[in-house]
């Protein structure tokens, strides 16, 4: 009998290590042996934690929402008595999440331990290495890479087998090879995921990338804020270099190759490679121009090929299975899967991989479950703050590189924020401006300065002090900075405004004109008052009020002081009887 417990970050944040003490504690109580493994996250982050129970016979049963509490019904009557425990068992319903994907990238994450090198060799772990080194050349290893169509998942989309080869011929050496694992997307966390789940394929990714290029160190850029990542490719690493998969002479041959990991301080701007490449010498995190490409003259001036993590993670299965395997899926221009780290208004939370070409409709409603309290879906921002907003009338747009960008949003790196009626599009191109205005470098004067002239007009517009000629100006600003910038940070900073304005430029109007807020989220734009025919006359909205404003008497209807009122919204929420209007 084995157990196992999620403990990616988000099933260790929902109590997954408190759920494994009590699952080691009822095995030590009851002496009875049963092997207690850990994993990482599966992908259902809105079902954690999550506890998988499988039988000698290998026949496994899904429980979700485990508490410490589960944990002693799930031993008192299955591993006991061989009684499932029906009332926490992953729902059919539930299951689709999962049905409804292709892993490749994601193939072992929530299934292996992360922290066991036999259980990844188990899977087939490093046998792609081993047939690329001893296999193959390395003009072989990156044809097959260009066979399977494998494009950056970081973002851009470029042929991987291109920059790998552009490495290769470039004169000069050492070489490097360095995986971009600074993930900064607000609500992204497929890299993240990854590297808590499965470090060894991104090591054995990086290697083979390494044999294919000529060069003997590698380098991983990842986020401090990603500890626990951290710890699992420290633990990844030394658990390879003792296997002999890193380090001298791998397998016997005269292949060497190693990894250092260096912790970056969460700048966003160091997602984009020349940057990145700027913290990874010691020196400020700021763009560079190109040419020249890291390719050629990259780390310390030398040649230098960057993938992200997803990217290397499709490596193995790709040189193990064939090109050909990975081309077979997708559509003719963007091949394979695509992970996307699902947030927002969605019902089921959490990574999915998918085959490329899928619609988005089909990933928010088959996979994702629709929208939260059966709410309409108003458009789902794709790539993040560098991304743009998709309406819902676009839905059916097929997910790859070309059909996202003639939308005017980019694939990105993964982030799919889905939202509903309730959000303002207005404050939504805020939200991320703001982020984008702050997380700039300032190296350049187009997004030093316009992303902050931007943020002051979508900022003033919420605030129900916009003009007229605000729309145009905006445009006006978007465009130039777009073309102005330096780096990808400040050409792709003005999408989320771009395409709201493209798609929703009535609620910017509604804003400036109307002085209201369509989706009555802007405090400057929207006002609270009680309907006195639905109001009770209960008086809980006066009790929960933080300022006091809402008065009344019992048997009267309730009224609120609106030139007190701080627009909080605590009195909707805790109202029973639908009488606290917004207007």
């Amino acid at each position: 009998m084995k157990v196992v417990v999620g403990l990616g970050s988000c099933g260790i944040a929902a109590g997954g290590n408190k759920v494994l003490e009590a699952i080691k504690s009822e095995v030590e109580n009851r002496g009875i042996h049963v092997d207690v493994k850990k994993a990482g996250c599966i992908g259902m982050c809105y079902l954690e934690p999550i506890v998988e129970v499988i039988d000698d016979g290998g026949n496994k049963t899904t429980y979700v929402k485990v508490t410490p509490e589960i944990v002693k019904e799930i031993f008192e009557n299955h591993i006991e008595k061989g009684n499932v425990v029906s009332e926490y068992v992953l729902s059919e319903e539930d299951r689709s999440y999962i049905e409804g994907q292709k892993r490749i990238a994601l193939r072992n994450c929530g299934i292996i331990d992360p922290e066991s090198i036999d259980e990844y060799i188990e899977s087939g772990g490093y046998k792609a290495l081993e047939k690329a080194i001893k296999e193959m050349t390395p003009e072989r290893v990156i044809e097959e890479i260009k066979i399977s169509g494998l494009r950056g998942r970081g973002g851009a989309g470029f042929p991987t087998w291109f920059k790998w080869n552009a490495t290769r011929i470039a004169p000069g050496a050492p070489k490097y090879v360095v995986c971009n694992a600074d993930e900064g997307d607000p609500g992204a966390f497929m890299d993240r995921s990854v590297l808590e789940g499965d470090p060894h394929s991104v090591l054995e990714g990086m290697a083979i990338a390494a044999y294919a290029i000529g060069a003997e160190r590698g380098y991983i850029y990842v986020r401090a804020e990603y500890p626990l990542a951290i710890k699992r490719l420290e633990i990844a690493i030394e658990q390879a270099r003792q296997r002999g998969f890193l380090g001298k002479n791998i397998m016997g041959t005269d292949f060497s190759f190693d990894i250092t990991i260096k912790a970056g301080a969460g700048a966003f701007v160091c997602g984009e490679e020349t940057a990145l490449i700027a913290s990874l010498e010691g020196e400020r995190g700021m763009p560079r121009l190109k040419p020249p490409f890291p390719a050629q003259r990259g780390f310390m001036g030398k040649p230098t090929n960057i993938n992200n993590v997803e990217t290397f993670a499709n490596v193995p299965w790709i040189i193990k299975n064939g090109g050909k395997a990975f081309a077979a899926i997708g559509t003719e221009k963007s091949k394979g899967t695509k992970v996307f780290a699902l947030a927002g208004k969605v019902q089921r939370g959490g990574l999915v991989e998918v085959p490329m070409g899928i619609p988005l409709r089909e990933v928010i409603f088959n996979i994702g479950g629709g929208i939260k309290g059966n709410r309409k879906v108003k458009a789902v921002q794709l790539g993040g703050p560098s991304g743009g907003c998709i309406p819902e009338s676009l839905l059916d747009t097929p997910v790859d590189y070309e059909s996202i960008v003639k939308t005017g949003a980019i694939m990105g790196s993964g982030g799919m924020i889905v939202m509903d009626e309730t959000t303002c599009m207005v404050d939504m191109a805020r939200f991320f401006l703001d982020f984008t205005q702050k997380e700039s470098c300032g190296k350049c004067t187009h997004c030093r300065i316009g992303t902050k002239r931007m943020l002051e007009i979508l900022e003033r517009i919420c605030q129900g002090q916009g003009e007229e000629s605000d729309i145009e100006l905006l445009e006006e600003i978007a465009m130039n900075v777009k073309e102005g910038s330096l780096c990808g940070l400040g050409q792709t900073a003005p999408n989320p405004v771009l395409t709201t304005l493209k798609y929703f430029r009535h609620e910017y109007e509604a804003h400036i004109k109307d002085k209201k807020c369509p989706a009555k989220q802007c405090k400057a734009l929207i006002s609270y008052r009680i309907d006195p025919e639905k109001c009770k006359s209960c008086g809980l909205c006066a009790r929960k009020c933080p300022v006091g404003t809402i008065k009344g008497s019992k048997g009267q209807p309730y009224e609120i002081i609106s030139e007190n009122c701080t627009k909080c919204g605590t009195c909707l929420e805790v109202c029973r009887f639908g009488a606290v209007v917004v207007e």
